[in-house]
């Protein structure tokens, strides 16, 4: 009878993910991203209320949710925009009051992660910034991590235990309930996570999660390919316990494998590039993760009910163990260099304190599983029941060490790479000095305090070329005590005035100023605020 409602359970779950991939087919897969410029820029004062605004990526993206926010604190929808390459062009719906606004963006990336963010412009003068929520939804984002932490339950224990009952256990049945929970459990969890993510993605409470969009924009992001290889998977884990004996093994395997490209799918690790060494890295990291984790519960079961295989099944499980780990520690320490890149990362963003959380969770697991493998197996195989019981215990508590990692992993959700980070900060910032008499366009590589080049472009206040005789650079932070640093710029020839091996000692905002000779006795002067990152 069991075994008649698992198999039911796997075909409705087979044409729930038939049709999924039809919706998720017609819906668009996006790119990984950070803002590098944006028209106006941050902190801009402008004489008149802009056509449209712009913002420019490090690759394309699609927009999810555009707000301007007025000076009175009213709200405005911006619906109508334009993707040219990796910049959105927003229209402008109306003429702006006096005052300063806000201009809210979130997009979505192709590792599934939304990214948002805001930029205050005034029109006229400054005036005292709308009122901008940017406080945490801590509903949304407990259900997000827990629905994380119940797809890898259902994933790495159940299918993992899938596999190891068909391959290692070889039709043990200890240990099968356990993982049939498991599975069932990560059948709830990956379709929740998909509204979670349309929720995330939306920036919207989790009251929200049953309106049909959260579900659509979750499906629409690279995370709904993630969700529909963990169903398939999952349904292939249940029919390798439902169905046919002779089918189990070829099942249980396919299962193993759908775990590796669920999580190859979509998020940081996958998307980062070279693609090609990233994706199957992911790809062999979560199946070696489901082949330990899943055979720990059933093996310890085993040996703890003394059936008649439980020392088989620690045979087999001792001798693939090895290769299984090498393989998995080999995958993590790419994927970790590729995703924090320097070491100071490590203890300087969120992102590095968490692998560093679970690299000590790591050193445990791995201590205790060496015990196991050298002092207490062969003793447990030559039935050494004492020592069975040793080992019995000593599974739990791997097992409570993995359901932390699993616990630290979803925090990663929430948490740049060190490698987007870098990405960011490597980008230029650039500014638009706009005036009656000449306007510029400045840009400054990289955008961080250090060494850094800048660039400008020089023309007349009606876009026309300005032949200027001379080009200085004025860069002043009074706020930080630092008086103006003149650069004399030189023409490389191609129209453009450049200052090369210019030092920005501090990060935060600048005064910049640019200082054009357009004739023996005549200086035209311009200038703006900029942002220099950290």
């Amino acid at each position: 009878m069991a075994s008649k409602l698992v198999s039911r359970v796997a075909g409705g779950l087979l044409a729930v993910v038939m049709l999924l991939i039809v919706m998720a087919s017609t819906n668009q897969a996006f790119a990984h991203a950070a803002l590098i410029k944006t028209d106006p820029a941050d902190g801009a004062v402008l004489a008149q209320a802009p056509a449209l605004f712009s913002l420019t990526f490090s690759e394309p993206v699609s927009p999810l949710v555009l707000t301007l926010v007025k000076p009175d604190g009213t709200p405005v929808p911006l619906t109508a925009f334009r993707l040219a390459d990796q910049t959105v062009e927003i229209d402008n719906p109306q003429n702006l009051k006096s005052g300063t606004h806000v201009l809210s963006w979130r997009v979505i990336s192709t590792d599934g992660h939304p990214v948002g963010g805001s930029l205050l412009f005034s029109i006229g003068a400054p005036s005292v910034p709308p009122a901008v929520s940017e406080a945490v939804d801590w509903p949304q984002r407990s259900a997000i991590w827990l629905g994380k932490v119940l797809l890898y339950i259902g994933l790495f224990l159940g299918v993992g235990g899938a596999f190891a009952l068909a391959w290692l256990a070889q039709g043990g049945q200890a240990g099968r309930r356990f993982v049939i929970a498991a599975i069932l459990c990560g059948l709830i969890a990956a379709p929740l996570s998909l509204g979670l993510q349309g929720l995330d993605a939306l920036g919207a409470p989790l009251s929200h999660l049953a309106q049909p969009v959260m579900w659509r924009t979750g499906l629409g992001t690279s995370f709904g390919w993630t969700v529909l290889a963990a169903l398939i998977a999952l349904g292939l884990g249940l029919l390798s316990l439902a169905g046919p004996r002779v089918a189990a093994k070829p099942f249980a395997l396919a299962g193993l494998a759908g775990v590796g490209v669920a999580l190859a799918a979509s998020g940081h690790a996958s998307a980062a590039e070279p693609q090609w060494l990233t994706r199957p890295t992911v790809f062999l990291h979560g199946v070696g993760i489901a082949f330990w984790a899943g055979a720990l519960v059933p093996l310890g079961l085993a040996l703890k009910g003394q059936s008649a295989g439980a020392a088989p099944f620690l045979r087999r499980f001792s001798r693939a163990i090895l290769p299984a780990v090498a393989v998995l520690a080999a995958a993590g320490a790419v994927l970790a260099v590729i995703q924090v890149q320097i070491l100071s990362a490590l203890v300087n963003t969120a992102y590095g304190r968490l692998l560093l959380i679970k690299l000590g969770l790591l050193v445990f697991l791995f201590t205790l599983a060496a015990v196991n493998r050298w002092k207490l197996t062969a003793s447990a195989e030559a039935g050494a029941t004492e020592v069975q019981r040793r080992l019995v215990r000593s599974i739990g508590a791997e097992m409570l060490i993995v359901v932390a990692i699993f616990g630290v992993a979803a925090g990663w959700r929430f948490t740049p790479p060190p490698r987007a980070l870098a990405i960011a900060a490597a980008q230029p910032v650039s500014v638009h000095i706009h005036t009656l008499q000449a306007m510029a366009d400045l840009s400054i590589t990289p955008g961080h305090a250090g060494s850094v080049v800048a660039s400008m472009i020089i023309m007349t206040g009606d876009f026309g070329p300005l032949d200027a005789k001379e080009v200085t650079l004025v860069l002043s932070k009074p706020d930080s005590g630092i008086e103006p640093l003149k650069r004399a710029a030189t023409n490389p020839g191609d129209g453009s005035w450049r200052v090369d091996n210019l030092v920005i000692p501090v990060a935060g905002r600048w005064m910049v100023g640019i200082d054009i000779r357009v004739a023996d006795f005549e200086m035209v002067k311009i200038e703006a605020p900029l942002d220099i990152r950290p």
